[in-house]
């Protein structure tokens, strides 16, 4: 697994030229962009739950319900992840394909909804316009089908591979809905605490 990861991560390196005199895809550091993928605070939490929900449900079975089993599962996903994401990222770059979420901050919530489907779907290209996220499919199925050459046999399936693989569309569906809706509620929530508290009033 190393190798692949280093070597789509060195794919990823460069911002690729523009295609036929459009301008470049809005710079964007890709390793950067794995490592927050992978790594930070919304992926961990769902490694940290996920990883919980299968200790709890005793899946795969080849590992125990204790904190070596929750460590286990854990790291499995974790690499899952992290190849998932190189791989967007690398075939990304040579695709010219741009994996981050664009909020539309305002409309409807059926509207703002839709965008986050929307671009779970599709990504933009340099010149603005959408198109099928190719690169995230061949991640997310790739990636998935390639994590069975390291998962325990009870996983290590074609049906377990596709179940994964929709999965991994769902987690990135939840993802982009956080970030929609998300900056609100944290805006809101900053808010509080900055707020002054109310003057206090002495009574003659």
């Amino acid at each position: 697994m190393r190798p692949l990861v280093f070597t789509v991560l060195m794919l990823a390196g460069g911002a690729p030229p523009a295609l036929h005199g459009q301008p470049a895809v809005p710079e964007l550091d890709r390793k950067a962009w794995v490592l927050k993928q992978t790594l930070g605070p919304a992926s961990l939490a769902g490694g940290v739950f996920s990883a919980g929900l299968t200790t709890w449900r005793a899946r795969p079975v080849e590992y125990d319900t204790h904190w070596k089993g929750f460590g286990q599962r854990l790291g499995i996903r974790l690499s899952g992840v992290a190849t998932q994401n190189a791989m967007e990222a690398g075939l990304g770059a040579m695709w010219r394909e741009d994996p981050r979420y664009r909020r539309a901050a305002s409309g409807s919530f059926r509207a703002r909804f839709g965008s986050a489907l929307k671009q779970t779907l599709l990504v933009q290209r340099a010149d603005g316009s959408y198109q099928p996220a190719y690169a995230r499919y061949a991640a997310i199925g790739g990636a998935n089908f390639i994590s069975n050459a390291w998962r325990p046999d009870s996983q290590a399936t074609v049906s377990a591979a596709l179940a994964r693989t929709g999965i991994g569309f769902l987690g990135r569906l939840a993802g982009n809905t956080f970030a929609e809706f998300g900056g609100g509620f944290r805006s809101r929530l900053r808010g509080r605490k900055t707020s002054p508290p109310p003057p206090v009033v002495k009574k003659p």
